[in-house]
């Protein structure tokens, strides 16, 4: 099974920072409300106005401090220190918060990016520095949207991309765990009323723009919400055919047909986030559970089919080594 050397933290490094201060091309998630609103994207994020988009510059952050707490010693630590020193300040997510302060901004980013600023501020915490202490404004007033959206979502978002909602709630829990412990039951209680009696999964995907896998991401959250054996249980009742195989659609890597396109490069993040799930369940169900052995080997699969394509284009090159290093370094 592939897994996170010092060679490829350096690579993907130097991949993310060569595009996370880029300012153009870059996707916008802005309603105008006057005429002042239309001014370039770092006027209205002081420091997320790199990688094409928002989110996407968010867990680019994730990443390069990820990798440089798990190898303090890469060549690329020092301008990631000098990046993280310049721009996670106490002033610039001051601006971060205003932007979201401005009407109509209550859905800016809901839920992908929540969950990965708070990540991010997360992944901060864990180092010897002032970085988590100035963003966390900023996570507060996202796990605070989380507080007051969960309640009055009926039903959960489904979907492999930005929306789903299973993704977000296993990175707002993680986050919430050690900083928000009221927020851990709130996540627990929507996932077990929307999942808890989901049966025989048909695992009808991927869609053609997805980056996520709706059956896999909701088995990797209720791995997180439910005990061990309980987690079986359920697992066992959703994915009943699973150590046969089965449905294919869950074990078959997706075929990328364009990878300048930037939502058929998604595809590329479906074979990456499935990885991902799949070596988190089989470390759940455990060894002796007849689904590990073939949950690791459907991993390695995928993992082969897009590992080499990070960079072959920027639709795909502005995020992808996110997912990668979700994929090969699963704790």
């Amino acid at each position: 099974m592939t897994h996170l050397t010092p060679e490829i933290a350096g690579t993907f490094a130097r991949l993310t920072l060569s595009h996370l201060e880029q300012q153009y091309p870059y996707k916008m998630d802005l309603v105008l409300n006057g005429p002042e609103d239309a001014r370039p994207p770092i006027a209205h994020h002081p420091i997320f106005h790199g990688s094409f988009d928002w989110h996407s510059c968010v867990h680019g952050w994730w990443q390069i401090m990820r990798l440089m707490r798990r190898y303090p010693g890469l060549p690329e630590a020092a301008e990631i220190r000098e990046r993280a020193d310049r721009l996670l300040t106490p002033e610039k997510v001051a601006g971060e918060l205003a932007f979201l302060s401005r009407p109509m901004s209550a859905g800016f980013e809901r839920p992908y990016g929540w969950g990965w600023l708070l990540a991010l501020h997360g992944e901060l915490a864990r180092h010897d520095a002032p970085w988590a202490a100035a963003l966390e404004p900023l996570a507060r007033a996202f796990a605070a949207r989380f507080h007051a959206f969960l309640p009055k979502l009926t039903y959960p978002i489904r979907v492999g991309t930005h929306f789903n909602t299973a993704f977000a709630l296993i990175l707002a829990r993680d986050w919430a765990l050690v900083h928000d412990p009221e927020l851990v039951p709130l996540i627990d209680t929507s996932a077990t009323g929307w999942f808890l009696e989901d049966r025989d999964c048909q695992a009808w995907e991927p869609g053609g723009d997805e980056f996520q896998s709706p059956a896999l991401i909701e088995a990797l959250l209720m791995s997180r919400v439910l005990p061990g054996t309980d987690f079986a249980t359920w697992f066992d009742a959703f994915l009943p055919r699973c150590a046969e195989g089965q449905p294919l659609t869950l074990f078959t890597p997706a075929h990328v047909s364009d990878r300048d396109d930037g939502k058929i490069a998604h595809l590329d993040g479906l074979n990456l986030s499935r990885a991902w799930c799949w070596r988190g369940l089989a470390a759940k169900l455990g060894p002796q559970h007849p689904a590990a052995a073939v949950a690791i080997a459907a991993a390695q699969r995928h993992l082969d089919a897009s590992l080499g394509h990070l960079d072959d284009s920027y639709m795909g090159s502005h995020w992808l080594a996110t997912f990668a290093l979700l994929a090969i370094d699963h704790p």
